[in-house]
This record gives C-alpha cells, structure tokens and sequence, in this order.
C-alpha cells in the first residue's frame, strides 16, 4: 500500500474532501500536478548529539512551474542514528511547505533523514551529531593516600568532542576495578566546561586501586592511585 493510500484512509471521508480540494490538478486530467519535492532550509547542519538542529527542516512541494502545492502529504522517516523529528508528517502549506523539528541522535555521528511524497523522488537530508571523542582527567589522577581515606584532591573528568569541544549533558560514569573502595557520585552530568567532578574514596588494603571512567561514545579511560600503610 502506498504512503499516500496509507494517508487518505486514515483521514477517512472529511479528511479525503478536504485534501482533495487543497491540492492542485490539472486542469485537462484532473491529477494532481506535483512534479518536485524540494529542500529549503535545514540541510547538513550539525549539532551535539541529543539536541536540535538550530534551524527547522522546511521541505517544498512544486509544480512543473516552480509554484508550490497546497495540501500534498509529507512523511519524514530517520535512517539510522537514532533521535527524532516532528511532526513526522505533514500537509503542506499554502506555499507548498512544511516545517519539522529534527532532535539528532547518540549512536553515530552520520544521520539521515528520509522526505517522501505521493508521486515524486524521495529526497535525502543529511545531518552530522557530534559526539564525545575523548575523556581527559582534568585532575586527581595518580595520587596517593592512607588505605581506606579518601584522596586530597578531587578527580575531575573533562569531555571533548570534535575540535576538542567541552560536551554538555554527557552522563560520565565511574566503575571501580581493583582496591575495592568507593567514588561519589558514581555517575554525573557534565557541566558547560564538560566536566564532571567526583571524590575517590580508597579501598581499605594498602596498594593500587584503579577505576574505569566511561562518557558514551567515547572510550573508556583507567584512573589509578595508591592506598599507603
């Protein structure tokens, strides 16, 4: 069944009188007369992974003239890569328009965006989310302590992205892997700068403790310490 088959009867009859009376037709057969489904505005933008694109994506349905048609059903469908856009279909305007919201995803940094109409080309957009490349211990790496006490200075972990780019918003986690003892919080979110800021607590055996920090994309990194007698 075709996208515009799909439409229409989930319309029902209102729905069907008023598209059919929106949109163009010729004037000899009576079709409707879209020839092109367009771009506007809103392509190869890029934006930190989980957020907007700063501008809408606008898509235009023409005729062989060039003019816009009213009332053609626009559907949006994402490639891979996550995320989300709204609303995922529309009719367009009287200008032959419409506006949707693209929110990019967290899996991959190449994402897609599929426009489509009854009767013309599909129509590819491209979007590139960026996302976190490196973790770097800003601070409080390689100390040393009393066994079972906590460490002088905190551990700060700072997120880049592309072009080193502190990334806002990026849940850091840290996972004990040898000492035993405890780090607080155990997982945050990182500040404007990036940065995440945590308290190392030693396990009680005199030695090395270490612990593994993860942010997303990123991989992971192992900070480490010595408890002292």
């Amino acid at each position: 069944m075709s996208i515009s088959t799909r439409l229409l009867r989930a319309l029902g009859g209102a729905g069907l009188l008023t598209l059919a009376s929106c949109l163009k037709k010729d004037a000899t057969t009576g079709v409707v007369t879209v020839d092109a489904l367009t771009i506007v505005q809103g392509n190869n933008q890029a934006v930190q992974g989980g957020r907007d694109l700063p501008l809408a994506i606008v898509l235009r349905a023409t005729d062989k003239s060039g003019a816009g048609v009213a009332g053609v059903p626009i559907t949006l469908a994402l490639g891979d890569g996550g995320g989300a856009v709204t609303p995922a279909s529309a009719l367009s305007d009287a200008k032959g328009e419409i506006a949707a919201k693209w929110t990019v995803g967290t899996l991959q940094a190449t994402q897609t965006l599929f426009a489509t109409a009854p009767g013309v080309s599909a129509v590819t957009l491209n979007a590139v989310a960026l996302l976190p490349t490196d973790i770097v211990v800003a601070q409080g790496n390689n100390q040393s302590a009393r066994a079972g006490s906590g460490l002088t200075n905190s551990i700060v972990i700072r997120v880049l992205g592309p072009n080193n780019t502190p990334m806002q918003g990026i849940t850091v986690a840290f996972q004990i892997t040898a000492g035993g003892g405890a780090i607080s919080p155990q997982s945050a979110v990182t500040t404007a700068l990036g940065e995440v800021v945590a308290k190392w607590t030693l396990g009680t055996v005199p030695g090395v403790n270490t612990a593994a920090v993860t942010a997303s994309t990123a991989s992971p990194v192992i900070i480490s310490a010595t408890g002292t007698p």
